[in-house]
């Protein structure tokens, strides 16, 4: 589970394994027991949500935006996509 970025309590990553075939990039947000997962494009929203509140999840749609371009490319990198196609 590859690392993006780490902030506060929140850890942001993807899995190694996101999906045959590959699900769209996307980012995975933990704080201890509570995660949500975050769609990019074609605008940053929430997937999915196990346990944060709707402060958290403000808070971390807020990151995720602020965010998305590194994101996506560790998304390039991670998945061996050149640097400028389009996601």
């Amino acid at each position: 589970m590859p690392t993006v970025f780490r902030t506060g309590r929140y850890r942001f990553f993807f899995y190694s394994n996101e999906g045959s075939p590959r699900e769209p990039p996307h980012v995975h947000a933990e704080a201890g027991d509570e995660q949500a997962k975050f769609w990019l494009r074609p605008q940053v929203r929430l997937a999915y949500n196990d346990g944060f509140d709707s402060r958290a999840l403000k808070e971390l749609l807020q990151l995720v935006e602020a965010n998305r371009e590194r994101i996506e490319t560790a998304w390039r990198r991670f998945f061996g996509q050149a640097g400028g196609r389009p996601l």
